[in-house]
């Protein structure tokens, strides 16, 4: 079964709109990157940076949520992660079932929604079950939304979509194209942090990201997910960024000096 294409009839959101700090990003997404490195950096087996990227998790959610937050976003496996070998993969469909299981939980604590967003189709059986359970039983909950990118690629979505708007036959315009797409009710991404010192996007959320401020840390991911200080330091960096989405700054251009009117 093929989850990510399937088109949607929910209105998506509409373009961002320039505003004033201090203010703080809607739509956080994180690319959890590092926790191999960490792992290694510390003596211990490669798989075992994973099983700690995923300590502390829920608090971190919480901790943005109760700041204004109102989703999350974390991509926790690509397409290209596929290429890996088959000890690590297997690894980490066994820890995502772990995760979401106690997901479940957590949403019906704390009122989250939850998404799983990429395709279904490679994913082991029970674990593509339990995406759908997830995100049915937590589809009515107000309190925030947690999306987790899982067999997951930007431009893989971007042409499902395309060739899901030509079987329906009719044009589309920015709006009506998002419909296609499985990210399409989500809000735009206000601000991607990719962590352990990668400067990529690597294929993620590509037409999200169109107005996203970038903020890339040196901490490896299972570092980042659980300092409270690094938390705040991406709302910090946030509030100081001049988002003016191409408008500019009200300028004359006659070259003139503009006096100040007297308030």
């Amino acid at each position: 079964m093929i989850k990510m294409f399937k088109k949607k009839e929910i209105k998506p959101d509409s373009e961002p709109v320039a505003d004033v700090a201090p203010r703080v990003p809607q739509h956080i997404a994180f690319i959890c990157d590092g926790n191999r490195r960490w792992a290694e950096n510390r003596g211990l087996p490669p798989l075992m940076g994973h099983k700690a990227g995923i300590d502390n998790f829920e608090n971190l959610v919480d901790w943005y949520i109760a700041r204004g937050v109102s989703t999350v976003t974390f991509w926790i496996f690509s397409t290209e992660n596929w290429n890996r070998s088959t000890e690590e993969v297997n690894y980490l469909m066994d820890l995502f079932y772990s995760v979401l299981k106690q997901n479940m939980k957590h949403a019906i604590e704390k009122n989250l929604r939850y998404r799983v967003i990429g395709s279904r189709d490679r994913l082991p059986k029970k674990l593509a079950a339990l995406c759908d359970e997830l995100e049915e039983k937590s589809a009515e909950n107000s309190g925030g939304t947690v999306v987790f990118a899982l067999n997951y690629g930007g431009r893989d979505e971007i042409i499902n979509a395309v060739n899901a708007a030509i079987t329906d036959g009719k044009p589309v315009d920015r709006d009506t194209f998002e419909t296609y797409m499985d990210t399409g009710e989500l809000l735009p991404v206000d601000l991607l942090v990719r962590t352990s010192n990668e400067y990529r996007i690597s294929n993620f959320m590509l037409w999200k990201l169109a107005y996203s401020e970038f903020l890339f840390v040196p901490q490896h991911w299972p570092d980042f997910v659980r300092d409270e200080n690094l938390w705040q330091l991406t709302l910090d960096e946030f509030a100081k960024r001049n988002r003016r989405f191409g408008g500019g700054k009200k300028a004359d251009y006659s070259g003139k000096k503009v006096k100040e009117k007297n308030k």
